[in-house]
């Protein structure tokens, strides 16, 4: 059962102009045709950067998708009677969201002066129901900074929770897990991700959009979900190139 899923920085509806511009990154998805989209960098009314607007759900809108929408960071709003200031990641998808969840992971925050190491949420798992067949689909954006040490966490933190979907004798559901990593695929703290999932590998490097130097975006799958191709598409809709990959679903076990 073929499933197309996307994994997208969209760097808070900005291109690598720094001009935001939520056309563009709406014709950037629209011309993948995807039925999953796993989106990082996503404003909810967070601030003038991005027009006060929700960018989950309006491109959902746009797209004609079902929107989950997982915070990092959820404030007061600037002035009373406001929606709340948010900011983290989604998901889009073409088929029924029947469940959904904001995980918590390690987290360095960037809102804090003096941060250290903590669990905080935004790593949304969400359920989908493609065609009758349950599919988990995870996404992700790890800490950014030259430090691995907290990369490193969250991955063990992802495995963990990614583990507990899988029953008493280790079989595990279709899963997918869409992100930024933040590092590139042979990076050390990267390497048990790769015990579990298999990267879907595309030819070509993500970021920056703009003569890319190294690829940190990804598509990986567990069991159940077999790879039939992998892309990087170009963009400069945002500061991330997009990473497109053709699944296919197995029906049965």
């Amino acid at each position: 059962m073929p499933l197309r899923v996307v994994s997208y920085n969209i760097h808070a509806g900005a291109g690598m102009d720094n001009v935001f511009d939520l056309d563009r990154q709406e014709a950037a998805l629209r011309a993948l045709d995807a039925d999953v989209i796993g989106l990082q960098e996503v404003d909810v009314h967070w601030g003038a950067r991005s027009g006060w607007r929700d960018l989950a759900g309006e491109l959902a809108e746009r797209l004609g998708m079902y929107v989950h929408f997982a915070p990092i960071y959820s404030f007061d709003p600037a002035a009373e009677g406001a929606p709340r200031r948010e900011y983290g990641l989604a998901v889009l998808s073409r088929y029924p969201i029947v469940d959904s969840e904001n995980h918590e992971i390690t987290r360095l925050s960037t809102q804090d002066p003096n941060p250290v190491p903590a669990p905080a949420p935004g790593f949304p798992e969400v359920v989908l129901r493609v065609k009758g067949v349950p599919v988990h689909v995870y996404v992700t954006h790890l800490d950014y900074r030259p430090d691995p040490s907290v990369r490193a966490a969250q991955v063990a933190d992802t495995r963990r929770i990614m583990a507990e979907d899988c029953d008493r004798g280790a079989r595990c559901p279709r899963q997918i897990l869409l992100g930024d990593l933040n590092a590139e695929p042979s990076a050390p703290e990267l390497a048990p991700l790769w015990d579990d999932l298999t990267d879907s590998a595309p030819a070509g490097l993500t970021f920056p959009a703009l003569n890319p130097v190294k690829r940190i975006d990804y598509v990986a799958v567990g069991d159940g979900v077999r790879i039939r191709d992998g892309a990087v598409a170009e963009t400069l809709a945002s500061d991330h190139r997009r990473v497109v990959a053709d699944l296919l679903i197995r029906r049965g076990r």
